[in-house]
C-alpha cells in the first residue's frame, strides 16, 4: 500500500551517508505502472533503476520492498552494496489475500478526511495519510486493492529462501517485536545468507518500525551504513 513519501522520516538522515532515491513501484502511489504483479515484475522494475546509478547500492526496504531488495541482491549482485531489511516475509506458503480483503471490507471508506486516517490508524496513522488521496468523496488509497491482493496472493504460492541463500553483501536483518511475519523467519534469514549479516530484534516496534521505534531504527541502519561505507 505504501508509496516512497512514506520514507520521508528518513531521508534527511539517511541522506548524511550518500544521495537517497525513492520511487513508487508498480501499481503503487504515482507509479502509473499496472500490468504483471509477479515479484520479478517489481524486482525488473528495481534493476531499471539500478543500472541507471552507476555505482552499486544500498537497498533500505521495508516489508515488500525488503523482500524485492533480497531478490535484486541474489540476482544482480554487481548492482548492490549491502541490503537493510524491515520485517521482511520470504515464505509466506498457505497464506491468502482473503484476511486482507476481511480487513479492508472493515474500513470506513471514504474516510472523510486526513485527520480521521490518521485517527483510525493510530501509530501508523502518517503512514497511511501519505497513501491516501481525495477522490470520490472522501479519502481513499491511491494503489487499487485488487493489484494488492494479486500480489499478495503470489506470496502464498512460493517461497524466496534460494535468493536469500544467494545474497553475498553486507544485510542487516531489522525485525519488528510484534511482526506480522512467521516466527523466527527473519532469524534464519540472516542465517542462511551467504554473506555477513547481523540480526536483531526492535523491542517495543511494530511491523513499521522506523515509525514505531524511530530513534532503534535510526541508530542500527546508521551503524551499518557507517560500516559499510568505510570498507
Amino acid at each position: 500500500m505504501g508509496r516512497a513519501a512514506t520514507w520521508w522520516s528518513c531521508a534527511p538522515w539517511l541522506t548524511r551517508h550518500g544521495r537517497v532515491l525513492g520511487y513508487d513501484a508498480r501499481a503503487h502511489g504515482r507509479n502509473p505502472h499496472r500490468g504483471p504483479q509477479r515479484t520479478e515484475d517489481f524486482v525488473a522494475d528495481l534493476v531499471g533503476v539500478l543500472e541507471g546509478l552507476g555505482e552499486p547500492a544500498v537497498l533500505v526496504g521495508h516489508s515488500m520492498g525488503a523482500l524485492h531488495s533480497l531478490v535484486a541482491a541474489a540476482r544482480r549482485p554487481d548492482l548492490v552494496r549491502a541490503v537493510v531489511t524491515e520485517d521482511v516475509g520470504v515464505d509466506l506458503r498457505g497464506r491468502t489475500a482473503d484476511s486482507w480483503r476481511a480487513l479492508f471490507a472493515r474500513w470506513p471508506v471514504p474516510f472523510p478526511s486526513l485527520s480521521h486516517v490518521r485517527d483510525f490508524f493510530g501509530p501508523a496513522g502518517d503512514y497511511f495519510a501519505e497513501c491516501v488521496e481525495e477522490r470520490d468523496g472522501g479519502y481513499r488509497l491511491i494503489a487499487d486493492l485488487e493489484d494488492l491482493f494479486a500480489t499478495a496472493e503470489e506470496w502464498g504460492t512460493r517461497d524466496f529462501w534460494s535468493d536469500v541463500e544467494a545474497v553475498r553483501c553486507p544485510l542487516l536483518v531489522l525485525e519488528a517485536e510484534h511482526s506480522v511475519m512467521p516466527p523466527g523467519q527473519q532469524a534464519e534469514v540472516a542465517r542462511r545468507c551467504a554473506g555477513e549479516a547481523t540480526h536483531l530484534v526492535v523491542p517495543g516496534s511494530g511491523h513499521l518500525i522506523h515509525d514505531s521505534a524511530p530513534d532503534t531504527y535510526r541508530g542500527a541502519v546508521e551503524a551499518f551504513l557507517s560500516d559499510v561505507l568505510a570498507r
